[in-house]
């Protein structure tokens, strides 16, 4: 079964050097579907030229709360206008990240989000949400627009709060991370996820799983987080592959 790696930033300058080669050997190596999700308005551009060049590659637009200082009224137009590309799937990656001391203010993060939910609401498209030690404002916020959907893109908060996304319809997203040693939550996150809900990313260049942790990631590596879910949830990873190929394709409308 094809893969589909729904999360992937094939934007980073850490991929100038090979991106063409990376990016035109995926489907060779068993990768049928990626989504780059930008993280600013330069980064959306990139994502929907890529999306352009390769006919395997979809884009996602948006603002990361890591990026959004000096957001202003300019950015939101322009990522409503790239919204109409026929090869745009989702609004993302937004959301809210507490981490770094140095990132804009938690009020002007709250903002953002806000306004790009408001977006998603308005032209009826999913979105990718980042959430980094940020966990109650994220549901928070999210829970404000019921009628949006999506997915939190590798999912760090409680099983609680997983049960809270998955009854109202949202999807995880599940990435290298897992296949660390510290990874003590993610197994009890996987075990409340129903098989239908569960998406696979790499976040490449980052997040490399094990037995590559320290490299530079990409799609191909996908199998290593694919069989680690499977070995939690029961399943073959041939299997795993299969459902979370159908699950990818659902969240972001892109069944035959």
């Amino acid at each position: 079964m094809p893969l589909f790696d729904t999360h992937a930033h094939y934007d980073s300058g850490a991929f100038n050097a090979d991106r063409d080669e990376v990016l035109s050997n995926l489907p060779a190596a068993g990768v049928a579907l990626a989504v780059n999700p930008g993280c600013d308005v330069e980064s959306s551009r990139t994502a929907v030229a890529l999306a352009e060049k390769y006919p395997h590659i979809y884009a996602a637009v948006g603002i990361h709360p890591e990026d959004c200082a000096g957001c202003g009224e300019e950015d939101f137009a322009a990522v409503r206008a790239l919204c109409r590309h026929e090869k745009v799937v989702a609004i993302g990656e937004i959301g809210l990240d507490y981490y770094w001391a140095e990132n804009p203010p938690r009020e002007f993060q709250q903002m953002v989000f806000r306004r790009q939910m408001e977006l998603a609401a308005e032209l009826d498209l999913p979105v990718i949400v980042h959430d980094r030690e940020a966990h109650g404002d994220s549901l928070a916020i999210v829970l404000e627009y019921p009628e949006v959907r999506g997915v939190f893109h590798c999912f760090s908060g409680s099983p609680e709060m997983a049960a809270e996304l998955l009854k109202r319809g949202w999807y995880l997203g599940f990435d290298g991370p897992i296949t660390y040693k510290n990874a003590k939550r993610a197994p009890e996150v996987a075990a409340v996820t129903p098989l239908d809900r569960i998406v696979v990313e790499t976040d490449s260049p980052y997040l490399t799983p094990v037995p590559f942790r320290g490299k530079r990631n990409d799609s191909r590596y996908l199998p290593y987080v694919i069989g680690k879910l499977a070995e939690w949830k029961g399943v073959t990873p041939e299997e795993m592959t299969d459902i979370t190929w159908e699950n990818g394709k659902r969240l972001f409308r892109l069944e035959e």
